[in-house]
């Protein structure tokens, strides 16, 4: 099996991994941001999604940041990338009436899973 090497403006999986853990720890520790975008159509609280996606974060993470479950962990964070897509969607409705400065960092957030998403399934094609 022929290797390409990783390119060099693209982060290390533990950089990755370190950062869906990270964001999963947020979501237990600081919940209410997150529930604020949890959209209102998804059945159950906001505090539930809010917590269910923490615990995926912090397992996706973890596989990611392994080298033995990178593989199939860097598959997981591009679906997880793509579920959490509606709550960034969320976001953006809900500050379009904001100051500029937050309307810029909730519409930004919209653009940016296609190269999360994009990362992740370069990060299982080269996992071994």
């Amino acid at each position: 099996m022929i290797r390409r090497a990783r390119r060099p403006s693209s982060p290390p999986p533990t950089v990755m991994g370190g950062t869906l853990m990270t964001m999963g720890v947020l979501h237990g520790v600081v919940p209410q941001p997150f529930d604020t975008i949890v959209p209102p159509w998804l059945p159950g609280s906001a505090r539930f999604w809010t917590y269910a996606s923490g615990v995926a974060e912090l397992a996706v993470g973890a596989a990611v940041a392994a080298p033995r479950t990178r593989r199939l962990g860097a598959l997981a964070a591009a679906a997880l990338f793509v579920a959490v897509f509606p709550a960034n969607v969320q976001m953006a409705w809900d500050w379009r009436r904001r100051p500029w400065p937050y309307r810029a960092v909730a519409y930004a957030r919209l653009p940016l899973q296609v190269p999360m998403v994009a990362h992740a399934l370069r990060v299982h094609r080269e996992a071994a």
